[in-house]
């Protein structure tokens, strides 16, 4: 009986270090993570607009990891991203998105939310786009009318979709009507607002900004103008000192349900309706 005793004893000697090992391994893991940070190259409107502020906390507190946030145009939000400078983009640039991904160079594109772009302009709308119910045509008329024109000229998605509309029109914008700003969306709208021309802005940081400077939305609600935001991870074959974990970990989290959930109802108390619509699952066909 001893000698049972004695075994038993030393049996739970060694399971209770080898939870005590276990745990010190489990403790390191997450002493590991809590040091790393997650590089995230991101477009403006979602700094601009609140969300960010929002998400990007809830984010560290539940995973540990800390995030570097890059707020720039999407085109260069993509680059970076693409030259393994970033862990993981949220971007709203579809086919620039997609090209990306046919190369290799990014994985695993998902989407996460939309909102739409919208025309706006001075209240009293000399170039008389209000209501017209293609942006294509008002774009044209704004070059007919050599209204002043505010472009961001940043290779943003904003941008990209700009110049989409203008080759739709067939206009080539020059001259002293059209100003490259060169700037964030903020920016470029506190800019229209100054000169009382035009600009093409994203829903979500017109309205954070809409008590800021004076203009109204002009066009709308063309199907041209749906704005689709994505979640990609730089290709961690062809990066291998990405913190490929940390990077997944931030695209995951922007899709689940708890943060879909956040997205639905961001802005409705403060602008009386949602910034963005999720779309996590969704196919972008469907939208």
């Amino acid at each position: 009986m001893q000698q049972l005793l004695s075994r038993l004893s030393r049996r739970g000697l060694l399971w209770g270090l080898a939870f005590i090992l276990a745990g010190a391994g489990l403790l390191a893991t997450v002493s590991a993570q809590a040091g790393q940070a997650v590089i995230l190259s991101t477009t403006t409107s979602t700094q601009d607009s609140g969300l960010l502020d929002v998400l990007v906390p809830l984010f560290e507190k539940k995973t540990g990891y800390t995030v570097k946030t890059i707020s720039v145009g999407t085109g260069q939000a993509l680059a970076l991203s693409a030259k393994g400078e970033a862990d993981v983009c949220l971007v709203h640039a579809p086919d620039s998105e997609k090209k990306y991904v046919a190369d290799g160079l990014l994985v695993n594109r998902r989407l996460v939310m939309h909102n739409d772009f919208l025309m706006v302009g001075p209240a009293g709308d000399p170039a008389k786009i209000q209501g017209m119910a293609g942006a294509v045509e008002a774009m044209r008329r704004l070059a007919e009318t050599k209204a002043i024109f505010v472009s961001r000229g940043d290779n943003s998605g904003t941008h990209q979709l700009e110049k989409k509309l203008w080759q739709e029109a067939k206009v080539e914008p020059a001259g002293a009507w059209y100003l490259q700003a060169g700037q964030g969306m903020g920016a470029t709208l506190g800019i229209a607002s100054e000169k009382q021309g035009y600009t093409v802005t994203d829903r979500a940081t017109f309205l954070a900004f809409k008590k800021r400077v004076q203009l109204v939305p002009l066009v709308e609600r063309d199907r041209i103008l749906l704005n689709i935001y994505s979640v990609l991870e730089p290709n961690p074959a062809k990066f291998p000192r990405l913190n490929a974990a940390g990077g997944k970990a931030f695209a995951d989290f922007m899709i689940s349900k708890e943060t879909q959930e956040i997205i639905r109802t961001y802005g409705v108390d403060k602008f009386g309706e949602p910034l963005f619509f999720p779309d996590a699952g969704k196919r972008e066909e469907n939208l």
